[in-house]
Formats: C-alpha cells, structure tokens, sequence
C-alpha cells in the first residue's frame, strides 16, 4: 500500500512538473555582427582610419533572454531581458549596464502588451519597415544616434494590434539615469518630489500596415532636470521629435522613406531640423539581398547641411550567417561634422567616404 501511494505521487508530481513546462516558455538568442572599416576625412587634419567598430555592424551585437507564462483565460505574463555588448572587446554596451537594451516585465492579451521597466520606446519602433537599412553602420542612426538608441527608463508601455493597425506608447518617470551609453544617455533620472515634469518623457505611434504598404507616425518629447546632458537643464527644456513614415512593396521589393521633425529647446540655444530619408531593398538572388538609401538633414537657419549615400550588399550563407558589404558617403556642407560612421569622427566641413565589410551570426 505505502509503494502504491508513493508511486501514486511521483506520478502527480510529474504532471505537474509537465504542466507547468508546457504553461511557460522561456528562451535565450542573440546576435553576433562584427567587420572591419575604412573611412577617410577621419579627423581634422584629413587623415584616414582603419578599425573595428565598437557600436554596430549590420546590427547592433546582442545576447537575450525572454518568457511567457499562460496564466488562463488568454492572459499571459512576460518578460525580456536583453545585454547589449561590443564584440571588438567585449564590452558592455548602452553605459555599461547589465541589461541596457531593455529589462521589463509585463502582461498581455488580446487586447495587447502592457510592460514595466526600462524598454524601447515609440521612436524606436516607428522606423522599423520604412528605413530599410535599419541600424547599419552607415545609416539615418549616423545622423540621429537617438532613433537606434530610443530607450526608457523607469517606463510604462502598451503595444496592442487591431486589424492592421498598430497602437503604441510609453511614459516615463525619468528618461535615462546615465550620461554614458551614447545619443539617448542624457543623464536625467527624475522621479523628483515637488517636479512631476523633471525628465518625464511622452511617446505615441499609430501605424497601418497590410501586405503591400503600410505607414506609420510617432510623437516623442523628453523633458530635462538640472544635471541632464545636452543643454537640458531645466524641466522647461525639452527635446521633441515627430515622425511621418511609409513603404511600399513591389514584388518582393521595397520602398521605404519618412521624415522626422525635431525641435530642441535647450539652455544651449534652440534648434529645428529635419531628417529626410528614401531607401529600397531588392534580393538579387535566393540569397543575395541589395539595399540602398538616401538621406538629408537640414539645420533650419544654418548653412549645415549632411547628405548620406549608402549601398549594401548582404550574402545569405545560411538563415543564420550572414556576409555584408556597405559602402558610403557623407556629405557635409558649412561646417557640419556628422560622420558616416555611427559613433566614428569626421573633419568640419569635410566630406567622408568609407567601406565595411562584416559577417553576422543568430542564435
């Protein structure tokens, strides 16, 4: 009798165990992208460079972890973390932080995705089937190191998708709490008594998408606080950007451009500009995919002006490994000094041609 039950709950335990397996999920992947790059006009003096970048490649190296338990009646809980690193040396990315391309955990349904914590935010995601080089090393995120960088901290987000279209928004308490980690590290913890403006950051997106075009468009302020990066040192500082996007398909070929309007209100002086953007991809062959674009921002009440050219070439050795070949230029009117390269240097006022050449691994 006593072996009887003993087996007895051995057996139950076991189903437990398996039904508490197939209710939650939890999976690891990641992206390894590295190569070698040339660019001239590096510096002042017009010399030239040839390195390892550090920030991205074709995509920005990454390793994450996420998970979904079935908590019934359709609901679900989540999360996602996910570490940022450069392979060139190891490094972490986003300011050293453990998980600093996002860290959140959430619930979702029918009725979409509510998550907690730090997370890309609307300007991020916008983007994201109109600018058909995406992050590459020579793309729009050379002019705006913002858009491939838009996270928050301390944020509250939906996402939700109803017959095509797509809602979407996060609110922050304080928009960054470090100066390191690139364009979107402002230093702006917030989260302040007596200042429920201090670094709060809004963002909005509302796209439509079917299966041959979509568009999409997003709102994105951030409000600064005494100490924040970028001239934003008041919470009546405030750094804005709305976009308008679209694409096309043909075939199995893309159009993809937009625009995105940003308005700067800073103790270092105010600022309006806008980023035009018009690319297209087209696979050559069953693995050989081109994609090209064009770019121009335009400095309102400036003669400073930067023009991006780019190509790339990617060569599909399998559905996980990749060889990619990018080639670019920059040009830079007045005394611009926007490099081709993201995160890379380039002379004022000086034009900039450079080559990359990688390979990307996912797992």
């Amino acid at each position: 009798m006593k072996k009887w039950v003993a087996s007895a709950m051995a057996l139950t335990a076991m189903a437990g165990t398996q039904q508490a397996l197939a209710q939650s999920q939890v999976s690891n992947y990641g992206i390894i992208d590295t190569g070698v790059v040339y660019t001239n006009h590096a510096n002042a003096a017009g010399n030239s460079v040839l390195k390892m970048p550090s920030l991205t490649s074709s995509f920005p190296s990454r390793l994450g972890f996420k998970g979904t338990e079935d908590l019934g009646g359709g609901l679900q809980a989540m999360f996602l973390l996910e570490s940022g690193f450069s392979v060139d040396t190891g490094a972490m990315g986003q300011g050293n932080r453990l998980f600093g391309r996002q860290s959140y955990v959430g619930l979702k349904d029918s009725w979409g995705s509510l998550m907690l914590g730090r997370q890309v935010n609307m300007t991020y995601l916008v983007t994201a089937k109109s600018d058909v080089m995406g992050p590459n090393l020579f793309s729009i995120s050379s002019i705006d190191a913002y858009i491939p960088n838009a996270r928050s901290d301390n944020a509250i987000g939906y996402l939700g998708s109803f017959s095509g279209f797509t809602l979407g928004a996060t609110y922050s308490f304080g928009r960054d709490t470090s100066t390191a980690g690139g364009a979107s590290a402002t230093g702006c913890p917030g989260e302040v008594a007596g200042n429920a403006k201090a670094c709060r950051q809004v963002t909005a997106m509302l796209a439509y998408d079917s299966s041959r075009y979509g568009v999409s468009g997003s709102y994105d302020i951030l409000y600064g606080n005494t100490g924040a990066a970028n001239g934003l040192t008041s919470s009546d500082n405030h750094d804005q950007r709305v976009t308008l996007n679209g694409y096309v398909m043909l075939g199995n070929s893309k159009i993809g451009g937009g625009v995105i309007d940003r308005k700067t209100r800073a103790a270092t002086g105010n600022t309006d500009s806008d980023l035009y953007y018009l690319g297209f991809s087209t696979p050559l062959s069953a693995a050989l995919v081109l994609d090209a674009q064009m770019a121009r921002l335009n400095i309102k009440g400036s003669a400073n002006t930067s023009t991006l050219s780019v190509a790339r070439l990617t060569y599909n050795l399998s559905k996980r490994t990749a060889l990619h070949t990018s080639l670019g230029y920059m040009k830079n009117a007045g005394r611009a000094a926007i490099p081709l390269d993201v995160g890379g240097t380039v002379g004022a006022g000086m034009n900039q041609l450079g080559v990359m050449t990688g390979v990307r691994h996912t797992f």
